[in-house]
């Protein structure tokens, strides 16, 4: 089943039967007050807005019975596999595994780990915790493609800039078509995502496509 999307640099056709809907990291750490990213003194609220977007495109692409993937950042309780350089950077007021509100910082099991309820995964949808920005690195995300013969991704989540584009620029490497649903992604800093999203789509689609959701939705009723 073929779709089209118009899309910048230019059109993005993908089939159905060989696109994942990628979501990257929408976690309660990120996404709500008392998690990783307040500790670092972000306003959380910009990340909340782009909720009721990925709702509807989550909704329609399980509609039109796609696949989906999840994504959360996270480390082993005795972290591990959390590289120092990562542990120590920075100057939150919690760090990687301290106790917060939603219990131990980015940790596999605790309350902040999750997904937000909004976009909570269902049977049979795929979760990938992973250890770094990348949603191919230290995970068995490319080996879930290929048995799914996946060829392109759709991708949403937070932030832009980092955890979103490592994960494009992971799969552009590997030879993924990738589209950003460009008002189902943010970052804390806003100027960070408009330059993300420039930095994309520029060179003819160099790591990839952009759109906004509402091009996605259309492509997928026609």
């Amino acid at each position: 089943m073929i779709k089209t999307v118009h899309a910048q640099p230019f059109d993005y056709p993908f089939d159905i039967r060989h696109t994942a809907l990628l979501i990257i990291d929408m976690q309660r750490d990120f996404v709500e007050p008392g998690g990783f990213g307040a500790s670092l003194g972000n306003d959380v609220s910009l990340l909340q807005a782009i909720v009721p977007t990925c709702q509807r495109v989550l909704q329609a692409w399980r509609e039109m019975g796609g696949w989906v993937v999840h994504t959360r950042e996270a480390h082993k309780a005795d972290l591990s596999d959390c590289p120092p350089a990562k542990l120590n950077r920075g100057s939150p007021t919690l760090r990687i595994g301290d106790v917060g509100p939603m219990g131990r910082i980015l940790i596999r099991g605790e309350p902040g780990h999750a997904i937000i309820p909004e976009l909570a995964p269902i049977e049979g949808e795929l979760v990938i915790d992973k250890p770094g920005k990348g949603a191919f690195y230290a995970t068995p995300l490319r080996e879930a493609l290929e048995v799914r013969q996946i060829t392109h991704l759709i991708v949403m989540g937070v932030t832009t800039e980092v955890c979103v584009q490592t994960s494009m620029r992971e799969a552009n490497d590997r030879g993924y078509d990738c589209l950003l649903v460009e008002d189902g992604t943010e970052s804390y800093f806003p100027q960070f995502k408009q330059a993300t999203l420039e930095m994309i789509r520029a060179q003819g689609a160099i790591v990839g496509w952009t759109a906004p959701s509402e091009a996605l939705l259309q492509a997928l009723a026609a």
